[in-house]
């Protein structure tokens, strides 16, 4: 079982993570901010992963510590449970329908941190949500884990189906990229022997 376990105390969050990969998308998940939860509930449903999250942020000011600090703890957490990445597949893709919503995400689990985020999301907020963040949580899971990824939005106008379609898209390229292929399992996908 690729599990992790994270926890991350600053002056601006507490938060306690588990994760497996190897889940069935059983999630319980508290951030403090309704639309974040939703979307991290969609991820772990559409990965199939198993995700456990508790964080006590400094909401009083905004969400952007909390919605960073995540992103971080989540990147940490992935990298971790992958280990050496062994027998893993790397690559994931994933063009994702949402209504009137079309966005496509591509990645790498290359151990190079690398975001283009080509999603402009039309309003500044969703609810209480500052729309914004969805590419600073991106910036902080990628930078983290070490992830190549590649978001595009091809079609779309509400801006709260777009950012269901980016997480969804982000879940289920995520889980592909992280699967073991069962022919080469016991190899390190790449030329140079480890990533």
């Amino acid at each position: 079982m690729r599990s992790s376990q994270i926890k991350r105390k600053t002056r601006e969050t507490d938060i306690q993570l588990s994760l497996n990969i190897d889940g069935s998308g059983v999630f319980k998940i508290n951030t403090g901010c309704g639309f974040l939860d939703h979307m991290l509930e969609l991820f772990s449903r559409h990965g199939r992963f198993d995700l456990f999250l508790e964080c006590i942020g400094d909401s009083h000011v905004d969400d952007h510590h909390t919605a960073e600090d995540i992103g971080i703890c989540l990147g940490q957490a992935f990298k971790e449970a992958l280990n050496t990445k062994t027998g893993i597949y790397r690559y994931g893709s994933m063009v994702l329908p949402m209504d009137e919503t079309l966005v496509l995400c591509g990645l790498d689990i290359s151990g190079r941190a690398y975001l283009n985020f080509d999603v402009e999301i039309p309003t500044q907020k969703v609810g209480t949500f500052d729309t914004e963040l969805v590419k600073e949580f991106m910036t902080a899971f990628s930078r983290e884990m070490g992830l190549t990824l590649h978001f595009k939005l091809m079609a779309g106008e509400n801006s709260h189906h777009i950012i269901e379609a980016v997480f969804k898209s982000f879940a289920r390229a995520l889980a592909q990229a992280s699967a073991i292929d069962p022919k080469y399992a016991d190899e390190i996908p790449s030329t140079k022997g480890v990533l």
